[in-house]
């Protein structure tokens, strides 16, 4: 049976695109309090099914799929440029295609604007209105309005018309930045994608036996398996280490870990991955906020997930990809590293940051120790110590050492020079894990 969160979730996702909610109208539809009601809305904005604009309240908008992440709502944009809603409130919710610079003569500029753009321009009010009739929105630079003819008939299209005290360029440098922003969210893979839903999830109850156990482990050879309760309440998790010596007749309930560790659907498929290898288990249940099980995911699906996600296309750098494109193998020998200091590797100083070293520490010993024993790596811990600045623009060489490698454990120690000598010293210490 639903939780009252969950039936008030799916009222709200039931809801017309562009629709009002509150939290009293919501509490009185469901019989729900008002404190219910606002948890759940704010789920629903974190799930990305409402949005809540300043003077305008909290609306029903379209939930994004992964591959159009990269377009932005009418409402994101007036968030982004801290506008100000001059006409056609009711298509906040709308997704634009493109927008457009009105940089132009106005025949010229028509050519580039369809349905579904938007189009940045000053105080030019032919092109607020051409553009409203050819179904794009507005936004005003430069802190300009309207006049009252285009306000009404953006209110008759539902196409907003907004204005902000930005100029041209910046405004246009801002989009361009959130975009880029949620392409790089586009690439962050997500335990909900890859997780195996719980109508596929083999589950067992806490008055099951532990023969029962046995049989489905001898069906599916599975590593272990949720337990829940009548409601689909995660009570706990049952292996076969659990099991092992127990009765046949002794209930699930007392055999099962209680309290096992879990992640939602949100957590990002790294943490969940680093969470897995740090406690040394293969089987994480996914729940929801309320505790329910959601899933389950495996660290082969992990690995799996980071396999695909090496083998797609760029589509927006982050600093670690920034800072690891820099490195490169030295030609005398296969685990000594070489890069050079680039303005994104620095601190406010100008001279090479903390973390930009750490990443490129961290990817050096990754390197090397694959070199000696197949499998992926994790730091546990860490001790950097600079000796001296390294400048903009210097060419530094890491020579990591691995120190001593046992079944779980590698220790490395790195040597870290520019022009001779000795600017950095650092030994860390990783976890092992097979595949």
């Amino acid at each position: 049976m639903a939780t009252k969160h969950e039936l008030i979730l799916q009222h709200i996702e039931g809801l017309a695109v562009g629709e009002k909610i509150s939290v009293r109208q919501v509490a009185r539809a469901l019989n729900v309090s008002e404190g219910t009601a606002y948890r759940a809305i704010k789920e629903a904005e974190n799930q990305k099914l409402v949005n809540t604009i300043e003077r305008v309240g909290t609306i029903r908008i379209e939930k994004k799929k992964k591959d159009n992440i990269e377009r932005l709502t009418f409402a994101e944009v007036l968030n982004i440029v801290d506008g100000l809603v001059l006409g056609g409130r009711g298509g906040l919710h709308k997704t634009l295609t493109k927008f457009v610079i009105g940089a132009m003569q106005l025949d010229d500029m028509m050519r580039y604007i369809d349905a579904g753009s938007l189009l940045i321009v000053g105080n030019r009010l032919k092109a607020h209105e051409t553009a409203l009739l050819a179904g794009a929105a507005v936004l005003v630079t430069g802190g300009f309005d309207a006049s009252d003819d285009v306000k009404k008939l953006a209110d008759e299209l539902e196409l907003p018309v907004i204005s902000t005290s930005y100029d041209t360029f910046t405004v246009a440098t801002m989009l361009n930045r959130a975009i880029y922003d949620q392409l790089i969210e586009k690439e962050i893979l997500l335990v909900e994608d890859i997780l195996t839903p719980l109508a596929k999830t083999i589950t067992l109850s806490t008055k099951d036996k532990v023969t029962h156990f046995n049989e489905v482990n001898r069906q599916t050879s599975h590593s272990g398996y949720p337990v829940i309760e009548k409601n689909g309440k995660l009570v706990g998790i049952i292996t076969s280490r659990d099991a092992i010596g127990k009765s046949n007749e002794e209930l699930i309930e007392k055999v099962m870990t209680r309290h096992p560790i879990t992640v939602t659907g949100k957590t990002s498929v790294a943490s969940a991955g680093h969470s897995m290898i740090w406690e040394g288990i293969d089987l994480m249940p996914v729940v929801t906020d309320a505790g329910m099980l959601a899933g389950i995911i495996s660290r082969q699906d992990v690995l799996k997930a980071f396999q695909m996600t090496h083998r797609q296309p760029q589509q927006g750098e982050t600093i670690d990809d920034i800072v690891k494109n820099q490195m490169k193998s030295s030609a005398d020998q296969k685990m000594t590293v070489e890069f050079t200091v680039i303005p994104q590797m620095t601190n406010q100083f100008g001279s090479l940051s903390y973390g930009a070293l750490t990443t490129l520490l961290t990817e050096a010993g990754n390197r090397a120790i694959k070199m000696r024993k197949r499998g992926e790596s994790v730091p546990e811990n860490m001790t950097l110590y600079f000796i001296k600045h390294v400048q903009l623009g210097s060419v530094v060489i890491v020579e990591p050492r691995i120190l001593q490698i046992s079944r779980r454990f590698v220790k490395v120690d790195f040597d870290i020079l520019s022009e001779g000598e000795f600017v950095a010293k650092a030994v860390f210490m990783y976890q092992l894990f097979e595949r």
